[in-house]
């Protein structure tokens, strides 16, 4: 089945009217994409993340389906929300894996140096998240800006596009973010352990 731009776009259109299943036909057609951007994610999650490619767009469509009275202009817009929900996915399994340290879990196991970093990097990406919520509220089209193009892997002109803003704002913004972003997160422990 050939999926055109209509296609996606009329789903979107009748699944923010309330059609709950223009969802389950919509997620087939752009399965290859959501499963780019879970691939994207997942790159920079330590190897004991407890999800794969398969899992986190099957735990993205589970959040999706919760969503109510979204309205999305087109298909670049809903992966903007489906990276959103990915990243909000992740970081509550980073949320948890840190909650079962501190005595979350029924057994009580010896911790290696390998979870060490685990538990930096889930430090980091709650420090990120929390960040980036922050950047959002101030300024929301910096934030959606730096979402669609670092979490949602679009390329630059992707992110113009679905942002609906010129390639030079997208690069101004992303200047602006990064700088904003570095000055809240200086004080982050090294996540790769190497003391820098």
């Amino acid at each position: 089945m050939s999926t055109s731009p209509s296609d996606v776009t009329r789903l979107l259109r009748l699944w923010s009217e309330g059609d709950a299943d223009a969802l389950n036909r919509l997620v087939p057609l752009m399965y290859t994409e959501l499963s780019r951007l879970a691939r994207q994610r997942l790159r920079h999650e330590p190897s004991n993340c407890a999800l794969d490619t398969t899992g986190l767009v099957h735990d993205a469509y589970m959040k999706l389906i919760d969503v109510r009275h979204a309205q999305f202009r087109d298909r670049g817009h809903f992966l903007a929300m489906a990276s959103r929900v990915m990243r909000r996915v992740l970081v509550d399994q980073a949320r948890a894996r840190r909650a079962a340290k501190r005595g979350g879990a029924v057994e009580a196991v010896e911790l290696d140096e390998s979870l060490w970093v685990s538990e930096a990097r889930a430090e980091a990406l709650d420090a990120l998240d929390q960040a980036l919520a922050r950047l959002e509220v101030l300024d929301p089209r910096q934030g959606q800006i730096v979402e669609q193009r670092y979490f949602g892997g679009l390329s630059l002109e992707e992110t113009a596009e679905a942002t609906s803003v010129s390639l030079a704002t997208v690069k101004r913004e992303l200047r602006f973010a990064h700088a904003w972003l570095a000055a809240q997160l200086g004080a982050l422990p090294d996540v790769n352990g190497n003391g820098t």
